[in-house]
C-alpha cells in the first residue's frame, strides 16, 4: 500500500500532499507530506483491542460481519467476486502480523498529524494516545458512538474534523502543556 501511495503523490500529484490515511493507510515519504491524517491506525499489533482480535479470530471471509465489505470488493474488484477470499485471507494475515513501528520512528514524523479514532475503535484508545503523544506536536480527536468504521458511520462529524485540521492553521492553546515550546516562557 505504501508503494502505491508514493507511486501515486511522485507521479501523479507530482509533490506534497496531505494524506489521509484510514486503518492500515499510510505513508513512507515524509517529503511528500504536508500534512497527516491517521484514522484508527496502529503502530504495532500490540494496539489491537483484544476483542478486536477475538473478533478477527472467529472471521470467515462469508461471514455476516464481512458481508458488507464483500460486497464493495465485489462490486468494485478488477479480479471479480471470486478473488475476496484471497484478499480476506492477506487482510486478516495482515491484522495479525503488521505493523511494528518503533516509537524513535514516529518521534521523527515532522508534518502536522491528526490522529483520529472512534471511541469504540478495534484499535484501543491507550494506543492511539500512546501514537499521538509519540508524534511531535500531533493533534487528537475521538470521534464519540463511532467504530473503526468511523468513516462510514458519522461521515459528517468526520470531515469537519478532518477539513479543520487541513485548512486551518494550527490555533494557539491558551494553556498549553503538551505542545508548549520548550524553553518557552509560560504565558503571564
Amino acid at each position: 500500500m505504501a508503494t502505491d501511495t508514493i507511486g501515486f503523490l511522485d507521479r501523479v500529484v507530482g509533490g506534497r500532499a496531505h494524506v489521509v490515511g484510514c486503518s492500515d493507510g499510510g505513508i513512507a515519504r515524509p517529503d511528500l507530506v504536508r500534512k497527516l491524517v491517521v484514522i484508527g491506525t496502529n503502530y504495532d499489533t500490540t494496539g489491537i483491542a483484544p476483542e478486536a482480535e477475538e473478533m478477527s479470530a472467529n472471521m470467515s471471509p462469508d461471514s455476516d460481519d464481512m458481508a458488507m465489505f464483500k460486497g464493495l470488493y465485489e462490486m468494485h474488484s478488477p479480479d471479480g467476486p471470486e478473488h475476496w477470499p484471497v484478499v480476506f485471507a492477506k487482510f486478516t494475515e495482515m491484522m495479525q502480523q503488521e505493523p511494528h513501528i518503533p516509537v524513535d520512528e514516529l518521534n521523527r514524523i515532522s508534518a502536522p498529524t491528526l490522529v483520529v479514532a472512534g471511541d469504540d475503535d478495534l484499535v484501543s484508545l491507550e494506543h492511539t494516545v500512546s501514537l499521538y503523544r509519540a508524534v511531535p506536536n500531533a493533534e487528537l480527536a475521538v470521534i464519540p458512538g463511532a467504530s473503526h468504521a468511523v468513516v462510514m458511520e458519522k461521515p459528517e462529524l468526520l470531515n469537519r474534523v478532518v477539513l479543520d485540521f487541513l485548512e486551518m492553521e494550527p490555533v494557539p492553546t491558551m494553556m498549553p502543556l503538551r505542545r508548549a515550546q520548550a524553553g518557552a516562557e509560560a504565558p503571564s
